[in-house]
């Protein structure tokens, strides 16, 4: 299925879809490597192409994968919430955000595909922020890509980071064999079909009020 949507109609209702996830319904491997080829277009630092995908169809390992971003969700759920001034959307959004987080918790094996990108290279090892910039500028790109790809074909994703905290990662690593010491990962993604295709733009902060010309 293709939604036809114009360039400005994706990049505006692109979400992080968690309740309309269609847990039934599989997705085509040949979709999502689709979807794929057209992120792989996205800029890279140097063209190094540093990146590496690991998709999940295997239900054992979905399983554990969903048990250590629970434990890390768990975790999550009892910090405290950010404050926001009266009026301010994203106290409106803030129920209703922890609302859909949490049923994701709670089904996220439940996903057809699970979706690991991957970058070569580690900044704990370097600390230096030019690098860090550099490596993530180097997938994250690319993986906005392929959910605005997966969104015009009426897949929805969620950009999770959860399952990374701690030993989360390192746990992640060893079960689906990626080399946690030359590569991070750059979230945990559920990968499926949406209940209907009508989304919306989000109500976001004004530009105004987050724009800074020539000095902040």
């Amino acid at each position: 299925m293709r939604l036809n949507l114009s360039a400005d109609e994706v990049l505006a209702t692109t979400r992080s879809v968690r309740k309309r996830l269609d847990f039934d319904r599989p997705v085509e491997k040949e979709i999502i490597m689709e979807c794929l080829e057209l992120a792989l277009q996205a800029p890279t630092g140097s063209n190094s192409q540093g990146w590496q995908w690991v998709f999940v169809e295997d239900q054992a390992k979905k399983d554990r994968l969903a048990e250590i971003y629970r434990r890390n969700f768990e975790l999550y759920r009892q910090m405290p919430r950010a404050r926001y001034d009266d009026g301010d959307s994203r106290a409106e959004r803030m129920d209703a955000v922890v609302d859909s987080a949490s049923y994701l918790s709670d089904h996220f094996e439940k996903s057809p595909v699970m979706m690991i990108p991957c970058i070569k290279g580690r900044v704990d090892s370097s600390g230096d922020a030019a690098t860090g910039a550099g490596m993530w500028g180097s997938i994250l790109p690319a993986v906005w890509s392929m959910m605005l790809a997966l969104r015009e074909r009426a897949i929805g994703s969620a950009w999770t980071t959860l399952h990374l905290i701690g030993d989360g990662e390192r746990e992640a690593a060893e079960l689906l064999g990626i080399p946690f010491d030359t590569h991070s990962q750059a979230g945990l993604f559920p990968i499926a079909y949406t209940k209907g295709t009508d989304f919306k733009p989000a109500k976001r902060l004004p530009a105004e009020e987050v724009s800074h010309w020539d000095e902040w």
